[in-house]
């Protein structure tokens, strides 16, 4: 949990890239993955946002199990701009999603009366090592996720890129390592973590490899 206004945010990861983020009865879901246990602890969402294509980020039948009607979901390009066949079948598979592209900024009212308004920034995710699998520059997005007055930075797959070294002002950071391809080793990521400043970090999306090198790297600071 964090304190935020009005009452704390409560955090869940579930596996990979999927986070469930609550407070005073919104729900937002990033990533919702059926490899996560998905039972006691998922809420019915108010608000999905998906970073990236693969199955691991975009599930679209866990997606329409935690929808109801009104859910907003967001995906980060159409089935025309997909990067591949199965991309394209999946986004498909999401009915009534809103794109957001790099650099996008929106605020939803989740409850319709303005009570609680959840501000998204999409901050673009890519790599900059060439490899399989590669993650091309506006392909998809971090997010940035203001709720209750607490920026929550949700990074995906990526490596540290200009952009991501330009956020500031961010309470909690979920920042990927990226193993075992190697384009966001512990070192790496911490290097990056320290340049962002977060309050808390926490490190995902790395298949449970080790990741002292990151704790090590980040003692000492505030973080």
């Amino acid at each position: 949990t964090y304190a935020a206004r009005g009452s704390e945010i409560r955090i869940t990861h579930f596996a990979g890239a999927s986070v469930q983020l609550e407070h005073q009865g919104i729900v937002v879901h990033v990533d919702p993955w059926s490899r996560g246990d998905y039972g006691a602890a998922a809420r019915p969402a108010d608000l999905i946002l998906i970073t990236d294509t693969p199955v691991d980020h975009l599930d679209p039948e866990l997606i329409a199990r935690l929808r109801a009607p009104e859910t907003i979901v967001v995906v980060p390009t159409d089935p025309d701009g997909a990067r591949d066949a199965g991309s394209a079948e999946r986004l498909r598979g999401v009915q009534r999603a809103q794109v957001m592209r790099n650099g996008d900024v929106r605020r939803f009212d989740l409850t319709g009366d303005g009570s609680a308004e959840v501000t998204v920034e999409a901050v673009p995710m890519y790599d900059i090592i060439p490899g399989e699998p590669f993650h091309a520059k506006g392909e998809g997005n971090g997010y940035i996720v203001t709720l209750a007055g607490i920026r929550i930075y949700l990074a995906g797959v990526t490596e540290c890129t200009p952009e991501m070294r330009a956020i500031r002002n961010v309470d909690v950071a979920f920042v990927p390592m990226n193993l075992p391809h190697g384009r966001m080793p512990p070192e790496a990521a911490a290097e990056c973590v320290r340049n962002i400043g977060p309050r808390v970090v926490y490190p995902y999306h790395y298949r449970e490899m080790p990741i002292d090198a990151f704790v090590d790297a980040l003692r000492g600071s505030s973080i």
